[in-house]
This record gives structure tokens, C-alpha cells and sequence, in this order.
């Protein structure tokens, strides 16, 4: 699963740009989910990827949490706009699945449909931040009855102390691996 790699998450122009492009950058997350997204690929893997994104006017909004206030206050991922769309680098392959949701994680109905209906049960999750998006989608799919695997090399977080605290954490819950560790099965799918 690739979470919320999208203009204004990850982008250096995006609206959370000043919070976590430092770290994509220094980490080279862009870089190893292209290469983790191709293997993926070549093994014949599922991909899905999950996308936050208000309808314009914010209606579907509900500010619960400081971070979902700063997007109402930044006026930022808005559907339809080349900001809330996944970065050309990462851009969704035929097909892969593409979520949008309106909450901090990624995992919901449409998530939980998803993988039921294509027999997964084994999630590998990397994307943007590790300490709130990653995170929270990884400990609802081990709620649901996943087996996670988050793929530590192809994450980070605005600051590199929360996207270890966050590893640390999510160690009890899943298996913390890198890209170069990853045994891809093209039996599995």
C-alpha cells in the first residue's frame, strides 16, 4: 500500500511541504517506493494506494484533529486539483486500486472491501508520515485480521525522531522490514 503520496503531503511546492519534504527528501522515500512499487509490479502483487481529499467547500471534512484543521485552514487536498493527486513519480499503474478517503488513515469499508473481495490478508505499507497516516492504517489492518509488514525504508515523518518512535511502536504489531529485504513471491500475487 502506498499512503497519501499525493502533491500537498509530499510535493516540494505542497501545502505540507514545510512539515515533512526535508525528510522525503533526506530519506529518498519517492525513490524507494518507485523501485518498491516496481517490484511489487513485476511479482504481480496487488497495489493499492490511498489518497485523502475534501470535496471543494470542505462538506465531507469533519476537523476532529489539529492536522485535519490545518487542511481545512490551508485550503489543501482538494479533489480534482494536481495537488491531491498522487505525484507523477508514483502515479497509479493499470490496474491498481486507488482510494480516496477523508480521515487520517487510510483503512476503512472501502479498504476492508477491498481486500476481502481479492482474498489479501497481508498488507506491506509505506508512504507519508509513518507517526500518523502510516501508523493508523497499519494498526486498523491488523485490527481487521491483516498481517502487516511496513516497509520502514520507504516512509518518513516531519521529523526523524517521531518516524523512529512511530517504527518502534508499530514493531509490536507488524513486521518492520526494507526494500532490499523484501523476498517478492510472483506465486503470491
Amino acid at each position: 500500500m502506498s499512503i497519501h503520496n499525493q502533491g500537498d503531503s509530499i510535493g516540494p511546492d505542497g501545502a505540507f511541504a514545510e512539515l515533512f519534504h526535508q525528510q522525503i527528501t533526506r530519506r529518498n522515500v519517492v525513490g524507494q517506493l518507485t523501485g518498491l512499487l516496481e517490484k511489487a509490479r513485476a511479482a504481480g502483487a496487488s497495489i493499492i494506494y490511498t489518497r485523502i481529499a475534501f470535496a471543494p467547500g470542505f462538506s465531507d471534512l469533519v476537523p476532529n484533529s489539529p492536522l485535519l484543521q490545518m487542511v481545512q485552514q490551508a485550503g489543501c487536498l482538494v479533489d480534482g486539483t494536481d495537488s491531491a493527486a498522487i505525484i507523477q513519480r508514483l502515479i497509479p499503474g493499470p490496474g491498481d486500486a486507488v482510494i480516496t478517503n477523508q480521515q487520517v488513515g487510510g483503512f476503512g469499508t472501502e479498504l476492508a472491501g477491498l481486500l476481502e473481495s481479492g482474498g489479501i490478508d497481508t498488507l506491506l505499507i509505506a508512504g507519508v508520515a509513518t507517526n500518523i497516516s502510516v501508523e493508523s492504517t497499519a494498526r486498523a489492518a491488523v485490527d481487521h485480521g491483516c498481517r502487516v509488514v511496513i516497509v520502514e525504508d520507504a516512509c518518513s515523518a516531519a521529523a526523524e525522531a517521531a518516524h523512529a518512535a512511530s517504527i518502534e511502536s508499530l514493531g509490536l504489531l507488524a513486521t518492520i522490514t526494507g526494500c532490499a529485504d523484501i523476498q517478492w513471491d510472483p506465486a503470491a500475487g
